[in-house]
């Protein structure tokens, strides 16, 4: 039986079954309120989406505002660029190819100084050349008449480009001429066939070249007086970071280790972020090499001059890198299934927490002297003091051997004897011993570290701290207080009456 029911909003059929059950009937929907649905469907989902970018973007922005200022300087140098284009006078002294202009704005343009300008000089170098070299081949297919001009510029083309791309492949000059190697062969490719129609050639190259200074030369000097981002100071940067995340890796993860039954409060406790810094380490060295060659080409900035030692930073990255794959190992001993009693590792804790300290001391240490640029007067002493920790833990793995009481037991029927434990066993010391080692290696890898930054303080030449301290005692000790000007005054006056 079917009746009708009232609700807020309309009207509900329902029909009851013969059990006593009653089901509502629900009017179909058409196609169009489906279509309709869908769109809404559509339209809510994409509106999320540019929501979540846009808070993103701001993100990024907010983390880091110099990206902001570079998307305005690269902004601003289209802007002043696109004049050559507008202004008749500049459009027609350059023979309609201010375009290229805009173009090398657009491709050299970088983040920071240095890669800004080995762009430039990597696209100046490659038109310039490339253009010459067509000029020449241009030339001497014009004096070979009609009949082989087009396969001398052909076989020019063929042998150069293959040359330039092949040179692509060589780490050396990828590293460095990858960007001149391509615009080279765009270059010579375009001048030499260009040329077989174009009747005067040179003018042509000369315009090009001529566009592409102004392009290179207005982007150098954006990049270098507006808010400039320095190569050399981003480097810099970097490898004091990544000394302390070393030494904080470092702490965390033998700290971490040796937590027992969890003692440690959850603020002691070094996050995840902070025990896995060393994978930083681990994966700078692209971003090293690169500003380590955009910075050989800055001027002098700052405090570092146009001769600073910028690759012997390459030398104490591969030298924290390998310091960091020791401490990668040591952290895979936290979460190994074989795991020492507790009572060996409270017997070995002490010692071992000890190491880690005065490592990662010397590696503060070795960031500060870095930071300041000043040599440090108690590095010399960190370290004595990391090699006498390293000495006691060696001491206390031998004494490990006065835990173990071995046994010779005679097995029936076989001359070989076997030897058990009557105390702990072997395996259950080793992977305090494997810990042991690893933190053995490690502070010898630090004095590795050490050797890199003394070396780069004494190229750069850092001042020492003693220095300053002893020109301020000095300065110090030379002021005149205003009592003891007075009573000099009164002395001298005395004197010259009598």
């Amino acid at each position: 039986m079917a009746h009708q029911e009232k609700e807020t909003g309309g009207l509900e059929w329902r029909i009851t079954m013969g059990d006593g059950s009653s089901k509502s009937l629900v009017p179909e929907t058409g196609p169009i309120s489906r279509i309709w649905m869908g769109l809404k469907g559509l339209m809510a989902g994409l509106v999320l989406k540019v929501w979540k970018f846009l808070n993103k973007a701001w993100d990024i922005g907010v983390d880091d505002p110099r990206k902001v200022i570079h998307c305005l300087k690269a902004g601003m140098a289209l802007t002043v660029v696109s004049l050559v284009y507008f202004t008749r006078p500049l459009y027609e002294g350059v023979g309609g190819n201010a375009m290229w202009a805009v173009m090398t704005v657009v491709v050299v343009f970088e983040n920071n100084v240095g890669a800004t300008i080995s762009k430039s000089l990597n696209r100046v170098i490659g038109t310039t050349l490339a253009g010459f070299l067509a000029f020449g081949v241009h030339w001497v297919a014009s004096q070979s008449g009609q009949k082989f001009e087009p396969l001398i510029i052909g076989a020019s083309v063929f042998l150069l480009a293959s040359a330039a791309t092949f040179s692509r492949f060589i780490p050396s000059v990828k590293a460095r001429f990858d960007y001149g190697a391509l615009i080279f062969i765009l270059t010579f490719s375009l001048v030499a066939v260009s040329g077989y129609r174009v009747d005067k050639l040179f003018a042509l190259a000369h315009q090009r070249i001529s566009t592409i200074i102004i392009g290179t030369s207005l982007c150098i000097l954006v990049t270098m007086f507006i808010c400039p981002i320095w190569a050399g100071q981003e480097l810099h940067a970097l490898i004091c970071r990544n000394m302390d995340k070393l030494a904080g890796s470092l702490d965390g993860c033998v700290e971490e280790y040796f937590d027992h039954n969890g003692e440690l409060k959850d603020s002691d406790k070094h996050p995840d972020k902070k025990l896995l810094g060393y994978k930083c380490v681990l994966n700078s060295k692209t971003p090293e090499e690169s500003m380590a060659n955009f910075a050989r080409l800055e001027p002098a900035h700052g405090r570092f001059s146009f001769k600073h030692p910028w690759q012997q930073y390459l030398k104490i990255g591969a030298s924290m890198r390998s310091c960091a794959y020791s401490i990668e190992a040591l952290n895979s001993c936290i979460d190994s299934e074989n795991q020492a009693p507790e009572f060996i590792k409270k017997h070995m804790s002490n010692v071992c927490l000890k190491v880690s300290s005065t490592s990662s001391c010397v590696i503060k240490e070795l960031a500060k002297t870095i930071k300041t640029l000043k040599k440090s007067s108690s590095i010399d002493f960190l370290v004595e003091e990391m090699r006498s920790a390293v000495q006691d833990l060696q001491n206390e793995i031998k004494s490990l051997s006065n835990l173990l009481s071995p046994a010779e037991l005679l097995l029936p029927g076989n001359k070989k004897t076997e030897k058990t434990t009557s105390t702990i066993h072997l395996l259950e010391v080793l992977p305090v011993v494997i810990l042991a080692s690893f933190l053995i290696d490690i502070s010898s890898r630090i004095q590795d570290i050490v050797k890199t930054v003394e070396e780069l303080a004494k190229v750069a030449e850092f001042k020492a701290e003693v220095d300053d301290k002893a020109k301020q005692n000095q300065a110090s000790s030379n002021r005149i207080v205003p009592s003891q000007q007075n009573d000099d005054q009164q002395t001298m006056k005395a004197l010259e009456r009598v």
